[in-house]
């Protein structure tokens, strides 16, 4: 009898006891009916399968893959099944070409009430709603878009509808992110359409290097350009104040000459001398009044001729 007591406290404390990790909460149910939102830590519930508490990660990122699988994973949800994975990346542009299409769509749950009670399986759903939602958005898209430029307009779109059907369907779940993986053409044109990339990137290469020498002469003209204008405009304000100059100077030297002519004269005469007669070697300097000059036999000079 002591030992069935004993066996019978040990096995009312056992189901009396649960413990709630620090990233999650526990759902308790009484004879299935919900009855309240426990935070983490020890509790306790009533034994003997009264009180049922579930455990829900609401503090946890979760996500789901498609196209691909990560080894390892604990949630049947996460990755696809084996004869899914192919199927549900094949996915048609808008320009009517096939696509592979891998993303990965993280998430949270919000609401752990909703997540358990309102939606069968909300994982699943969420998964089906994910690739709905990717199909409509690549589908209105070019294949260009799709692999190349557009990705991350496709991954805030897919973003906010996915998360409009999660709140209209009372899933309980808040999507954090979107992310496009590998975007590749079917295996059969894949070869000819990576001819078409390369030559798209040559085609940008030769692009940029057309810009870069671009940027590096255009400048370099402008440049001269503007250095030739403003030396053609100082020697043009270099010759116009020349002239304002020189006629500034020929209007007071016309002044003065009207007021003294004689001496102005003179005056204009002794200084041209003064600038020709440094330069010439020989001179000869005859008085006005002399009426005929005598010639001069320069002995010097038949001197030197003589061998």
């Amino acid at each position: 009898m002591i030992l069935a007591g004993v066996a019978l406290v040990a096995l009312l404390a056992w189901t009396a006891l649960y413990t709630v990790p620090s990233d999650s909460v526990a759902v308790v149910q009484r004879f299935g009916r919900y009855l309240k939102d426990v935070p983490s830590g020890l509790h306790l519930k009533l034994p003997m399968g009264i009180d049922a508490a579930t455990i829900v990660p609401v503090k946890r990122q979760l996500k789901q893959e498609f196209g691909f699988t990560t080894p390892g994973a604990a949630d049947p949800y996460q990755s696809p099944q084996l004869q899914e994975a192919t199927r549900e990346t094949q996915m048609v542009t808008g320009d009517l070409n096939a696509a592979l299409v891998e993303w990965v769509v993280q998430y949270r749950i919000s609401d752990p009430v909703k997540f358990l009670f309102e939606v069968r399986e909300p994982s699943g759903t969420l998964r089906s709603v994910s690739e709905s939602v990717m199909r409509e958005v690549v589908g209105d898209r070019t294949v260009d878009e799709v692999i190349t430029i557009g990705r991350q307009e496709i991954e805030s779109e897919a973003l906010t509808k996915m998360q409009a059907l999660s709140t209209k369907y009372a899933m309980g779940i808040s999507i954090d992110q979107v992310q496009l993986k590998n975007i590749n053409p079917p295996e059969p044109v894949q070869e000819s359409f990576n001819e078409v990339n390369q030559a798209q990137q040559e085609k940008e290469k030769l692009i940029n290097e057309a810009r870069r020498d671009y940027n590096r002469v255009i400048p370099l003209a402008e440049g001269e350009k503007d250095q030739r204008i403003r030396e053609a405009d100082g020697y043009r304000l270099k010759r116009v104040n020349e002239a304002e100059g020189d006629a500034a100077r020929f209007s007071a030297l016309l002044a003065e000459y009207s007021n003294a002519p004689e001496v102005t004269r003179r005056r204009i005469y002794i200084e041209t001398l003064q600038k020709i007669m440094p330069g010439l070697r020989s001179k000869i300097i005859v008085d006005e009044q002399t009426r005929s000059i005598l010639p001069l036999l320069n002995l010097d000079s038949q001197m030197e001729k003589k061998p």
